[in-house]
């Protein structure tokens, strides 16, 4: 029997799709099983009533993947020093291995949407290991490592994207953006300069490079709290205001940084030239047209400027 997960391989047979695990099981059960294929581990504990309601839906969400994927779950009350060592803290909580190590994780009774979107994001990393499967999937699970913060993980994953396809255009962007968020400019720049010129003005490299702009430039920006209260003391000092939402930018805060830009261009648009508006635009590139931050910010932006 094997264990890779491709296109018409046989994934574990039904019996080790779910398994209940202890301290001495785990390494076996979850870190080595997870080399191969991803390894869900749902912690729970019998007095546990969101945990009761949530593990049948787990389960069968598994056996619906049909061996993509597998579950462990770990009673807390006779695992205390597995759940102290993982440190549980409420339950339930839901940890994804892959290649031996977590690369995803939800907590409380979540609907079966989340948890079909959970495993999808599983079966893509397990597709890009392969060099199988759906590639948008893959990318879009690299996408979602690196917005919750898991910058190694989603740097891994377009990384290999990228070396099975040195042209792909969204790892590359994908893995400089990784680089953005550790602050190795230079690392993101060479990995955009790899990229051919005709694709430079593409929308995800226009967006990296806008990126690293706000980025290195507020660096050294000035700081918030004392930049704030400076606000605070003369709401119309509008180059306090513009150093302050520098400040929240380079910081990565970028709601409240656009807030700030979007005061001044509200109390003077044309104010230092459309310093406010021009950097508003550069951080509407780097954030991307789907960010949240970016379209409530578009439509606040229309209404000031066409009241």
């Amino acid at each position: 029997m094997t264990d890779i997960i491709g296109a018409g391989a046989k994934g574990p047979a039904q019996k080790d799709l779910i398994k209940d695990a202890s301290i001495e099981t785990f390494e076996t059960d979850v870190l080595r099983a997870s080399m191969t294929t991803p390894v869900i581990v749902d912690f729970w504990a019998e007095w546990c009533q969101p945990c009761k309601q949530l593990t049948p839906r787990i389960e069968k969400a598994v056996k619906d993947a049909k061996g993509k994927v597998r579950l462990v779950k770990v009673d807390i009350d006779k695992n205390k020093m597995l759940a102290s060592q993982l440190r549980i803290q409420s339950i339930p909580t839901v940890y994804a291995f892959f290649q031996g190590r977590p690369v995803d994780a939800f907590q409380g009774s979540v609907p079966d949407s989340e948890i079909k979107a959970f495993i999808d994001r599983l079966t893509g990393l397990t597709g890009a290991a392969d060099g199988a499967g759906d590639l948008t999937a893959h990318l879009d699970a690299a996408d979602q490592m690196l917005a919750k913060g898991d910058v190694a993980g989603a740097a891994d994953l377009f990384g290999r994207i990228a070396e099975a396809d040195p042209t792909q255009l969204r790892a590359l962007a994908g893995l400089a953006r990784c680089h953005v968020a550790l602050r190795d400019f230079d690392q993101a720049r060479a990995i955009l300069d790899m990229i051919p010129a005709e694709k430079q003005t593409d929308a995800a490299v226009a967006g990296v490079r806008a990126a690293i702009e706000l980025a290195a430039n507020e660096k050294n920006a000035g700081d918030s709290a004392a930049l704030a209260l400076k606000v605070e003391r003369n709401p119309n000092d509008l180059e306090a205001r513009f150093d302050l939402a520098g400040a929240l930018i380079g910081g990565g805060d970028m709601e409240r940084g656009v807030d700030e830009l979007l005061a001044i261009i509200s109390k003077n648009r044309e104010w230092n030239e459309g310093a406010a508006r021009k950097k508003l635009l550069t951080v509407f590139e780097a954030l991307g047209a789907t960010n949240p931050v970016t379209q409530s910010g578009r439509r606040r932006l229309s209404s000031i400027l066409f009241s």
